[in-house]
Parts: C-alpha cells; structure tokens; sequence
C-alpha cells in the first residue's frame, strides 16, 4: 500500500513537469514574429552586429579609446548571447559581421560620443518595439531585458559624458560609471548600416 502511494505520488510530480515543460516553447514552435525580432536584435540597422562594427570603425581611426574599447568588448557578448537563442531555436543567421569594413567613423571623437548617445535611445526604442514578439520565451526575454539595460543604464551615461569631455573617457571616469575595459558588464542572461547608424552601443 505504502509502495502504491509513492509510485502514485511519482507519477504525479512526473506528470506535473511534463505540463510545465509542455508549456515552455520548443525549438520548433519559435513564431515568426518571434524569429524576426530576435534576428533585427542581431542584424539590423540599430543591432548588435552594426554596433560592434561602429566601434570597431571608430578604434581602428582614433585607437583604443574609451567608452569604445569597452563598450565593444560588451557588444561583443552581447553578440554571442543572440547567437545562442538563435542557434537554441535553431534559427539561421550571419555568422559574420556583415557590417565589418562597411561603416565610417565619424570625424571626430565628440561628434562619435554624441552620435553614439542618441544611438543608444534609439536601441532601447528597438528592445522596447521588440521585445512583445518575444513574451512567451523567457530565455529571449531575459536577453533583450538585459540588452536593453545595458544600452540605458551602461552605454548611454557612458557616451552622453563622452560627449561632454571632448568625446572620451579616462579609466578613473570608467571606473566611476561601473565601467572599465575587462569588466564591464551587465550580463545577458543566457549570456554585440550604412553609414553612422546613427548611434547605439
């Protein structure tokens, strides 16, 4: 009798886990709108790839200057925690940058500094556009939340006291912003166009 109930009682936890895994979304039923979004996070003209590739521009014209040469190492991993959902839903995407070689650095180090701050309101615009498309998965959601913090809470003081200082940072104001080249953080989690792309990380 004893026997019965624990093998009652066993049943009923292995049932209660196959509702909660039937609820989670599976590789195979990632919607369309929730592919595309995760896909623009990556790709497009205010993602991750066209940020990094921004930086990248603006270090190879002025050296390793600062907020750049962190916030690129944070674009970086940003990158690889889109390409984990994507390769989780076994979704296809470039796997190398496409906009690498293919954007210009501002003219100078102030004018990228205040560009940069108006690109980062404008990715947090993107993640607040997207992130609807991606409610019911709580691993995307958990990425484009901690995305989106970045951009707002990081890299946008960051650049917006770049601008204020001739366009760069020193490592004492990195390190007051909770900033600095190694370092710099705000974890993702399940965790990086033509021309300007007009700001963003």
């Amino acid at each position: 009798m004893k026997r019965n109930r624990i093998i009652l009682a066993v049943i009923a936890v292995l049932g209660a886990f196959g509702l909660v895994f039937a609820a989670q979304p599976s590789t195979s039923s990632l919607s369309e709108s929730a592919k595309e979004a995760i896909l623009e996070a990556l790709t497009g003209p205010e993602g991750e790839y066209a940020a990094y590739a921004m930086y990248n521009a603006v270090i190879d014209k002025f050296g390793e200057v600062e907020p750049y040469v962190s916030i690129r190492e944070a674009e970086g991993r940003h990158i690889e925690a889109l390409k984990r959902l994507l390769d989780r839903y076994g979704v296809a995407y470039p796997k190398e940058n496409p906009y690498i070689g293919k954007v210009q650095a501002p003219e100078s180090l102030e004018e990228a500094a205040r560009a940069w701050a108006k690109g980062e309101v404008e990715n947090v615009a993107m993640y607040d556009r997207l992130i609807g498309a991606v409610s019911d998965y709580p691993d995307a959601m958990r990425v484009f939340e901690n995305l989106r913090r970045a951009s707002k809470e990081k890299h946008l003081p960051a650049f917006q006291a770049a601008a204020e200082n001739g366009g760069t940072l020193t490592k004492a104001e990195m390190q007051e912003l909770g900033m600095s080249h190694g370092g710099q953080g705000q974890g993702c989690g399940n965790r990086q166009g033509q021309g300007q792309r007009r700001g963003r990380q």
